[in-house]
């Protein structure tokens, strides 16, 4: 996170959003090719394999009560940072304007973010598109209140990701096919369409 946010500010005129993806694609791009050649030296190439395709089948409840704790506690910071987060959403000036300390909530809410994806992943492994189809549908449904959308988007995630682990056991049984594979199909489609509609909409 560090990495990617330094390489993103570098440019003179600061932080953007084109600039923080480019940058988590290169750090991305060069953390795979390092956990890779790990893999290859350490020959765990196959368990790899399955943890990039991402399942819910190895999980046991030992791992469940270690990341417990630590998602709460984030969870609970993100309904104290939701009111914050909402009004700066609105842009750094207004937030600004109405006494925020935007530096602090930001690095706040990247800190929130940090031990909330970490200890997703680290679960199910990589898993795609759940944190582009999600808060898209949770905004939809109860608007641009962060107090709303946090909370909307952990139920929805949760149903989504049990409904993609029973797909995926029912395809090809007894084998259980990646949920990874089974969530691009869905998200594929979703991230096409919303190019489309954002760049209808600019």
């Amino acid at each position: 996170m560090g990495i990617v946010y330094g390489i993103g500010s570098m440019s003179r005129s600061g932080l953007t959003q084109i600039r923080l993806v480019l940058a988590g694609s290169a750090v991305s791009a060069l953390l795979v090719a390092l956990s890779q050649g790990l893999s290859i030296y350490f020959q765990i190439g196959q368990d790899l394999a399955y943890w990039y395709a991402g399942g819910l089948a190895g999980i046991e409840w030992a791992e469940i009560k270690i990341m417990f704790p630590w998602v709460a506690i984030a969870f609970i910071a993100a309904m104290v940072l939701s009111r914050s987060i909402t009004v700066l959403s609105l842009g750094d000036d207004v937030a600004a304007g109405l006494g925020q300390r935007t530096w602090l909530i930001r690095l706040a809410g990247i800190g929130v973010v940090l031990v909330l994806a970490g200890a997703s992943v680290s679960l199910v492994g990589s898993v795609g598109f759940v944190g582009l189809i999600v808060p898209h549908a949770a905004r939809y449904l109860v608007g641009m209140d962060y107090r709303r959308i946090i909370p909307c988007s952990a139920v929805l995630g949760s149903l989504l990701m049990l409904a993609a682990d029973l797909g995926s056991r029912r395809i090809n049984p007894p084998m259980e096919t990646p949920v990874g594979a089974l969530l691009a199909l869905i998200g594929i489609p979703f991230f096409l369409c919303l190019s489309r509609r954002k760049g209808a909409d600019n």
